[in-house]
């Protein structure tokens, strides 16, 4: 009788041990089937699976209504070839297949057969001219690297004819505007806001590839006054409003409007860009606008910048040595490519290049036409010229000017030749002849300029559609 006891209680303890081992067996596989999921770029919409059924029947009854409406309004049928790139569930092409659409396939960084072949969005294994249709969810191609790249390798593969859909979180004009430039090679069907899964309202773009893929080049405008698009002229009466009026402390005055300023980025989205691009003309120390200013309180919404400095004065380089993504450019911003002269206070420039923002002073450039004796020679090259071989439209550029008194050289080269069309959002510092602090009623003749010209300057651009600020200038 003892035995059998002892007996009964080792069987339900070897049972207790199994129970747990098998629940401990669970939840770790369940653990690695997500972690190993959503290391490969499955998410809804962010990279997490669906695992659970309310889910999975809440997503594909979102997809089934939209490849119905596209159906109904005949951009798809049963005979289209269709293709989801990246999906991230299996729902988008189970969707579309039960639609009716049977030769429906996906491609993912992970294959998920016979639904999901493995591929990129950029490497799509298909020969040219595969699909009659082709679809992009909310987020691929925001997070893509290569918007540029993305774009011809869904021409590559969609049939003259065809249509490419694609959803995106951005509804402004803006952003729908450079979306469109990525896909120059397509006519533009429709583009409507409806309901999203997970958003309150989520764009759909409907696009047509032409039989000729003719496409645009990135920088097809002609030497001349450039046109600015309606799309960016709506964002300039969103700006902070310029200061008509001479400030009687410019120095406070101005670097409280820094604080105001609205920026273009945090107006519109930016995703559908080529590249993103800083130019820092007249970038003096690193630690001046590009590490003190730009590096942190512009909002760049997670992109990263490539970073041109020029800057004229040596004693400034050794600073951009090895700062990663950073190009110095050692000469001086001009309208031609010529030698040119000027003069700085060492001891000013030292001594403040570390305080923020515009610090230093630097003489205004003198050209050769002008030689002065005593002054240091430096190399002007054509800024304008270099610009437009340097970004392109599809291009999203910044750019902070503080010249010294050169920008009302600069500016109008800008403009005349069309560069100034390259420019999403300016940052200039105007130089005139302000007030004497030592002399009251007297002005500093170090620049010939006045401030009337200066606000003309900024609400000339303004009236182009340049988004341009007021900047601190780097004279006191």
């Amino acid at each position: 009788m003892l035995e059998i006891t002892a007996l009964k209680r080792i069987l339900a303890s070897n049972n207790l041990v199994r129970l747990f081992s098998f629940i401990v067996l669970i939840f770790f596989a369940k653990f690695a089937f997500i972690l190993t999921v959503n290391s490969g770029d499955y998410g809804i919409y962010s990279g997490d699976y669906v695992t659970s059924a309310a889910e999975r029947a809440r997503i594909l009854d979102f997809y089934t209504s939209v490849f119905e409406n596209l159906i109904a309004e005949r951009f798809i049928d049963s005979h289209s070839k269709s293709l989801c790139l990246e999906p991230g569930s299996r729902e988008e092409i189970i969707a579309l297949r039960d639609v009716g659409v049977e030769n429906a396939i996906g491609v993912s960084r992970k294959r998920s057969l016979p639904l999901i072949l493995q591929g990129t969005a950029l490497r799509q294994p298909f020969d040219d001219d595969s699909f009659d249709f082709v679809f992009s969810g909310v987020f691929v191609l925001e997070r893509s690297n290569e918007p540029v790249r993305f774009a011809l390798e869904v021409s590559r593969t969609l049939k003259p004819g065809g249509f490419f859909v694609v959803h995106t979180k951005a509804i402004d004009s803006y952003s729908l505007n450079s979306l469109l430039e990525l896909f120059n090679w397509c006519i533009l069907i429709d583009s409507r806001e409806i309901n999203g899964l997970g958003f309150s309202r989520i764009r759909e773009v409907i696009l047509m590839k032409e039989s000729e893929t003719l496409g645009h080049g990135e920088n097809d405008d002609k030497e001349g006054e450039c046109y600015v698009q309606h799309y960016k002229r709506e964002l300039i009466q969103n700006l902070e409003p310029l200061i008509s009026e001479e400030p009687l402390k410019p120095g406070v005055t101005l670097k409280k409007n820094v604080r105001n300023i609205r920026y273009v980025s945090s107006m519109v989205d930016i995703s559908f860009k080529n590249r993103y691009v800083y130019v820092d003309v007249g970038a003096r120390s690193y630690g001046s606008s590009i590490g003190g200013w730009f590096k942190k309180f512009y909002p760049k919404q997670e992109k990263s910048f490539d970073i041109y400095a020029i800057e004229a004065d040596k004693a400034f380089y050794k600073e951009y040595k090895w700062k990663k993504r950073v190009t110095l450019l050692p000469y001086a911003a001009w309208v031609r490519n010529e030698s040119l002269f000027f003069e700085i206070n060492r001891k000013a420039v030292r001594k403040s290049k570390e305080k923020g923002i515009g610090l230093g002073k630097d003489q205004a450039v003198q050209s050769t036409w002008n030689f002065l004796s005593n002054l240091d020679r430096i190399k002007g090259f054509d800024f304008a010229n270099w610009l437009k071989k340097t970004v392109s439209k599809r291009d999203f550029v910044v750019v902070k000017m503080d010249v010294e008194g050169a920008e009302f050289h600069l500016i109008p080269k800008l403009v005349e030749t069309g560069a100034i069309c390259l420019i999403d959002e300016m940052f200039l510092a105007c130089h005139y002849n302000r007030w004497k602090r030592c002399c009251p009623g007297l002005r500093s003749s170090q620049y010939r300029n006045t401030y009337a010209q200066c606000f003309n300057l900024y609400s000339s651009l303004r009236e182009k559609g340049i988004p341009v600020h007021q900047w601190v200038s780097g004279n006191k």
